[in-house]
C-alpha cells in the first residue's frame, strides 16, 4: 500500500470512528426542528450521526464539529440541503394505503366532474418523495379521464429533499417498486428498459407531463404557490413533526385548498387535539371547512 493509500485508509477509518457528541447533536437537532419542523429526540442521536456520515465521507472530513463548522459557516448554505436530503426520511409505495385512491375514484371524482367538468382537477402530493404517490395518483386519474370525457387534471409534487426530486423527475424505478401496480396499469403507463437485465421501468412520458415538482419546506412562512388545488395529499409527513407544527403546517396547506376541497393524511396520522379548517369525512379523510375546527 503505497502513502496515498495509506492515508485514505487513515482518513476513512477516522471518519467511522467520528462520533457526534451531544452538545454536537443538540445544535444539530435545535437546528433541523426549528427551521424544518423535523423531531430530533435523544433516540435519534445514532440515527443522525449515521446519516451524516455520508456528508463526512463526500466532504473528506474528519469529525461532525469540522462539518457543523462548515454546516453553519457562510459557505454553508447549500450544504444545508445536501445535509436535509441525507436527514429527512421518504419512505414510499406505489398505491400506498390503498383506500385513498379507492375513496377518489369513487366519491371525490365523480361528485367533482358532475360539477365542474370543464374544470382542471388539481392536486397537491405534499412531501411526494420519489414520484410514487403522485404517479399513482397520474395513473388512477387517467383511468378516469378515458371514461369521462372532458375530464382534465395536473398535479403539483413538492418534498423538502432535492435528492427524490430529481428521482421523481426522472421516473424510474426498479421492477420491485412496481410489482403492486395492477397489469393493466403496468402494460398502459409504465416502459420497460432496453436493457432486460437493469430489471428497470419508467413512467410514460404523458404521465410525466401531468407533473410539476417544487422543492418546498413547510417551515416556510410562505409556500408561494399561486394554484388552488381540489385534493391535497399529506401523508406520512407530518407524523415527524410535533403538534404545534403539525397545526401550521395543514392550517398553511388548506390555504391552497378550495372550499370543500379533500384533505388525506397518512393512516398513521391524526389532527386530533388540533385547531385546523377540516372536517372528518372518514379515517384519514377530511374535507376543508369555513371555519376552524378544534378536533377532539
Amino acid at each position: 500500500m503505497d502513502k496515498q493509500d495509506k492515508n485514505l485508509s487513515s482518513n476513512v477509518s477516522r471518519i467511522f470512528d467520528a462520533e457526534l457528541t451531544e452538545a454536537e447533536f443538540k445544535k444539530l437537532s435545535a437546528f433541523i426542528q426549528s427551521n424544518y419542523g423535523i423531531k430530533m429526540p435523544p433516540e435519534k442521536k445514532i440515527m443522525l450521526q449515521s446519516r451524516l456520515q455520508k456528508r463526512l465521507r463526500t466532504l473528506e472530513m474528519n469529525s461532525y464539529a469540522e462539518y457543523i463548522d462548515y454546516v453553519f459557516g457562510k459557505t454553508g448554505n447549500q450544504e444545508i440541503i445536501m445535509m436535509m436530503d441525507v436527514v429527512s426520511t421518504n419512505k414510499t409505495d406505489f398505491f400506498r394505503e390503498p383506500g385513498h385512491f379507492a375513496f377518489l375514484v369513487d366519491k371525490v371524482l365523480p361528485e367533482y366532474y358532475k360539477n365542474n367538468k370543464s374544470k382542471l382537477f388539481k392536486v397537491w402530493s405534499a412531501g411526494c418523495s420519489s414520484g410514487e404517490e403522485p404517479y399513482t395518483l397520474a395513473m388512477v386519474l387517467s383511468e378516469f379521464a378515458t371514461q369521462n370525457p372532458g375530464f382534465d387534471y395536473m398535479i403539483f409534487g413538492t418534498d423538502l429533499s432535492t435528492h427524490v426530486l430529481q428521482k421523481a423527475k426522472a421516473a424510474i424505478y426498479e421492477d420491485k417498486r412496481v410489482e403492486v401496480v395492477p397489469m393493466e396499469y403496468k402494460r398502459k403507463y409504465l416502459l420497460k428498459s432496453k436493457d432486460s437485465d437493469k430489471h428497470l421501468v419508467r413512467i410514460v412520458p404523458e404521465l410525466r407531463r401531468r407533473l410539476k415538482l417544487k422543492r418546498l419546506n413547510f417551515m416556510d412562512n410562505d409556500y408561494a404557490v399561486a394554484e388552488t388545488f381540489d385534493v391535497i395529499f399529506c401523508r406520512n409527513v407530518l407524523i415527524y413533526f410535533d403538534r404545534q407544527n403539525q397545526e401550521n403546517v395543514i392550517t398553511k396547506l388548506c390555504r391552497n385548498l378550495h372550499p370543500d376541497g379533500f384533505f388525506f393524511l397518512g393512516h398513521s396520522e391524526s389532527i386530533a387535539g388540533i385547531n385546523v379548517p377540516l372536517k372528518h369525512i372518514q379515517p384519514t379523510v377530511y374535507r376543508k371547512s369555513q371555519t376552524n375546527v378544534t378536533h377532539e
